[in-house]
């Protein structure tokens, strides 16, 4: 069933118009990028919060890298090969890697769910996109046809759920090395303090303290 899924979507992707094969074959590399992007976005909105938000943008890309190493063993242990590289005659978006590049589970799937499920926990606001964006470039592995259906999924499974493991293990005690350093002149730039609010002034809270102030 798998084998089969995979030769349909391959299939599809061979008809399907050039811009959109230029999209995917673009895409499917091109949306690590966009997730680098976003952990520097979600560092850079830590700088103004709380420590325990500094240390959760921190372990994004821990966690992400993390994943890969998982990943990567697994896939040595398991040794399965491509399925552009089986005797099957069907011309695919990229070029099929190597030999030893091993097939399940998928690294692209992998670092996709991985970066999701950390931004989730760092910038809860971003949910829905990174969700959508992990499975569209999941998905872009089978479609290029550099992956079966079943490494994707694996791949997915895998990021999706250690990577916000790691987190939440992890996020307690970085938040006490954040306050810490953040106390350092050398690592401040970097980390960024949170600039507590002053407390009003009693002639300057509203207009009941102006208008007492003119009496």
């Amino acid at each position: 069933m798998d084998d089969g899924l995979y030769r349909d979507v391959v299939e599809l992707a061979a008809q399907a118009p050039g811009w959109v094969r230029w999209l995917a074959e673009t895409g499917t590399d091109g949306v690590l990028v966009v997730f680098a992007a976003l952990m520097s976005a979600a560092w850079w909105r830590a700088r103004r919060g709380s420590s325990e938000r500094m240390a959760s943008a921190l372990l994004v890309p821990v966690a992400m890298v993390a994943s890969y190493v998982v990943s990567e063993v697994v896939k040595g242990l398991a040794q399965e090969d491509r399925p552009c590289r089986l005797p099957q005659g069907m011309a695919t978006i990229v070029p099929c890697p190597a030999y030893g590049d091993w097939s399940w589970p998928s690294n692209h799937a992998t670092l996709v769910a991985a970066a999701a499920g950390g931004l989730v926990l760092a910038w809860r606001a971003l949910a829905p996109y990174v969700v959508v964006l992990a499975l569209l470039g999941g998905g872009s592995r089978v479609f290029v046809g550099v992956h079966y259906p079943r490494d994707v999924v694996m791949g997915l499974l895998l990021g999706g759920v250690l990577a916000p493991v790691l987190v939440l293990a992890l996020r307690g005690p970085v938040t006490t090395l954040v306050l810490r350093l953040r106390e350092q002149a050398t690592t401040r730039p970097l980390l960024a303090a949170p600039v507590p609010d002053e407390p009003p002034m009693p002639w300057t809270d509203g207009p009941r303290h102006a208008e007492h102030r003119h009496r």
